[in-house]
């Protein structure tokens, strides 16, 4: 089945900026995050319908590596794809590209688990067969760029 996505556009804020008329590094994580949520949405899943079904995903681990600079007023693209899903955990990786350009300007992942109420990790496949089926369709969906 093809899964069409939205592309996740974000434009760079003067806030964001360092000294240096730069992104600040910290904002892509919070990027990474903007994107990750907007997914889950699309995917009609949540982060807010998720936690209603007793579902918690928090980030194990993320990582970024900055290719090229983004700056005040830029528009980018940020597109999250799940690499790693079975259940337990997920990874999913992040390019930002540059919506005039085409250029890469940061790459990404984060890790997570799921936990029930009780933040104790649990297997959606066994105590959310639905929600595992709904991840595991999502699995490897690459979104392109529009041309």
């Amino acid at each position: 089945m093809e899964r069409h996505f939205d592309l996740y556009e974000h434009q760079a804020q003067y806030y964001e900026t360092d000294q240096m008329g730069i992104i600040h590094h910290s904002n892509y994580i919070r990027w990474f995050e903007e994107a990750r949520t907007n997914l889950l949405d699309q995917m009609g899943f949540g982060y807010a319908k998720m936690e209603e079904s007793g579902v918690i995903v928090p980030v194990l681990a993320i990582n970024c590596i900055y290719k090229s600079m983004v700056r005040y007023n830029d528009r980018v693209y940020i597109i999250p794809k799940i690499e790693e899903f079975n259940g337990i955990r997920l990874t999913i990786s992040y390019r930002i590209v540059d919506k005039a350009t085409g250029e890469l300007r940061t790459t990404g992942e984060s890790k997570h688990c799921f936990l029930n109420k009780e933040n104790r990790p649990f297997s959606l496949k066994k105590e959310q067969p639905k929600l595992y089926d709904l991840f595991d369709s999502y699995l490897k969906v690459d979104l392109s760029i529009p041309k």
